[in-house]
């Protein structure tokens, strides 16, 4: 199978996102121990664009800034230095208690103690986020681009960024881009809108080219029947998981690229990784392997930044999941929420089990 890729572009890769801040203890501590901690920008779906820019694929990312925030200022200036162009209006505070940058607060665990992690985002700026700040028209018709990716995280934020990625899912589909849609359940974003969200993710998933979602995902998304949630004997659920993909396919017929991670957690810091991907009719099966893992918060969209990178690349479907598994793995070495890959080799390496020293 070739999925067939609009070409001149200015972009490969577009993501809608809202930016904030991750705080995270030295040395591997627990935050409510901890007296020194330091800061990150971030967000999951740079996480996922990250692979592309620092491979060197032309990336943008459309989000909202709070004017004159140092916070913004910062997240700016790690934009540009990870490849990345952005655009996206500036909004007031206000009061002290208007808007502004979220901030995630999490530790890395160790061992048998596994991370912990607080979201607050309470006044998020990214909740603003509204398709008339944006020119859909010279975004997708102009400039062009390949691929957009779409998290179910910004298109449950609120109800102004559900019709943002609605409207972005229409424009790309207009405009011969392919859509690229990662469930990422969280029922705190659902709770009391479970209606109003199912509606506009089956609207998104109807348009999408490729749906990645885990076996939570797509029961709680959806409804549609899967495995158990957990990751418990992951290896020996990968039939389940087939046929859990087999009934997305059948709700979401216009989907070619279905994938799925798959990780059982033997300690904070050992972690068996896998993956099971659906392109067209054929299957690619990676069976859970050991990765030691620094880090583990961002390898799920490391896999899926590399599965997009291979795809923009127009290799064959085989390497898809593979250079997808070996940029997951990859992500959780780095105490950066992304991957910063130095070149195609480092990650090949990686697939390779080749951890041997390079002079």
């Amino acid at each position: 199978m070739n999925l067939q890729l609009k070409q001149n572009c200015k972009y490969a890769l577009l993501v809608p996102t809202s930016m904030g801040v991750r705080i995270t203890p030295v040395n591997g501590q627990p935050v409510h121990s901890s007296n020194l901690f330091e800061m990150q920008a971030t967000s999951a779906e740079t996480n996922v664009a990250s692979i592309s820019s620092y491979l060197g694929l032309p990336v943008k990312v459309l989000t909202t800034f709070v004017k004159g925030s140092p916070i913004a200022a910062f997240i700016k200036s790690n934009l540009k230095a990870r490849h990345m162009d952005y655009e996206g209006p500036e909004v007031p505070q206000g009061d002290p208690w208007g808007y502004r940058h979220q901030f995630n607060i999490a530790d890395s665990g160790f061992g048998s103690r596994g991370p912990r992690v607080q979201n607050d985002r309470a006044g998020e700026v990214g909740r603003t986020l509204n398709v008339n700040d944006f020119d859909l028209e010279r975004i997708f018709g102009q400039e062009g681009v390949q691929i957009v990716h779409l998290s179910g995280l910004i298109a449950a934020l609120s109800p102004e960024t559900s019709t943002f990625c609605l409207e972005i899912a229409r424009a790309a589909k207009k405009h011969g881009t392919r859509i690229s849609f990662d469930l990422n359940y969280r029922a705190s974003f659902w709770k009391g809108r479970e209606e109003e969200l199912r509606k506009n993710f089956e609207e998104i998933a109807s348009v999408s080219d490729i749906l990645i979602g885990n076996e939570e995902d797509f029961q709680l998304c959806f409804g549609i029947k899967g495995p158990e949630a957990g990751g418990k004997g992951i290896k020996d659920e990968i039939e389940e998981f087939k046929g859990l993909i087999n009934n997305v396919k059948a709700a979401f017929p216009n989907a070619q690229v279905f994938a799925t991670t798959l990780r059982q957690v033997i300690s904070t810091n050992e972690h068996l990784w896998g993956a099971v991907l659906r392109a067209g009719d054929e299957w690619q099966v990676i069976e859970p392997r050991k990765i030691n893992v620094l880090d583990r918060i961002g390898g799920g969209d490391g896999f899926v930044g590399g599965m997009l990178y291979a795809i923009l690349k127009g290799w064959e479907p085989e390497k898809w999941p593979q250079f997808g598994w070996a940029t997951g793995a990859l992500a959780t070495t780095f105490l950066t929420d992304y991957a910063q890959p130095a070149d195609e080799e480092m990650v090949w390496s990686i697939w390779q089990g080749n951890a041997r020293v390079k002079r």
